[in-house]
């Protein structure tokens, strides 16, 4: 019987693409950059990239948030300080949310009924200032954030230190509930945990990174938790 539920925050219950595209509008327009669909694309692209690095221990998140801004702007051919714009981006990133569908209406449905805990990788000041835009910290008996804890999903150190604030936890009772194969998945599967995949693009999963479950809404947990 499941009793604890841990879900992702980006692109689980919190839109982050459109998040993202509009501190990244913002950030530009405030140095004279006009924010093409094209100029977006590519800092999604580049910014998804330096995270899959910091999962693999490549990057540290400091230089995340560097190389992204030294990146894009060499791309762009401008000479702007990065370090201006990574703070100028990551201000705008804090403010505001935006709900994944259905995501308001889940985690009242599931409050009281189930311990709820937040796992996500990020920034501290980002994924709290989101989290109180949003008035969804009330449901969650704890916040495990990345950068709080010195670990980043998948490293089986961050599932230990969640695990081991939790009384009387058991992985048996236990279940993750993210977007990502890389991060959420693998990390669960390391942990020991069961498996909740929100699959929002139709992707393959990976070798090492197998969902016990995979969903495309998240409507369907609920299916998933009567099954369990």
């Amino acid at each position: 019987m499941i009793k604890n539920i841990f879900f992702d925050l980006d692109n689980t219950i919190l839109d982050f693409h459109m998040a993202e595209r509009r501190a990244v509008e913002k950030t530009l327009q405030s140095c004279g950059i006009a924010p093409t669909e094209e100029i977006i694309k590519r800092y999604s692209e580049i910014n998804l990239a330096q995270w899959k690095l910091l999962e693999r221990k490549e990057l540290t998140l400091a230089e995340v948030k560097l190389r992204r801004w030294q990146m894009m702007l060499e791309i762009l051919g401008c000479d702007e300080d990065a370090a201006k714009l990574a703070g100028i981006y990551e201000g705008y990133l804090s403010q505001g949310h935006y709900f994944m569908d259905g995501a308001e209406a889940m985690l009242e449905a599931l409050y009281g009924r189930y311990h709820l805990y937040l796992a996500s990788n990020g920034t501290s000041s980002v994924q709290r200032g989101r989290l109180a835009s949003a008035g969804i910290e009330k449901y969650f008996d704890d916040i495990f954030i990345s950068e709080e804890i010195g670990f980043f999903k998948p490293d089986a150190a961050y599932f230990s230190y969640c695990f081991s604030c939790i009384p009387c936890f058991q992985k048996e009772e236990s279940l993750l509930v993210g977007d990502s194969l890389t991060s959420d998945i693998r990390g669960g599967n390391r942990a020991g945990i069961k498996t909740v995949w929100l699959d929002l693009c139709g992707e393959t999963p990976l070798a090492d990174a197998v969902p016990d479950f995979t969903i495309h809404r998240l409507t369907e947990l609920s299916q998933v938790l009567t099954i369990l």
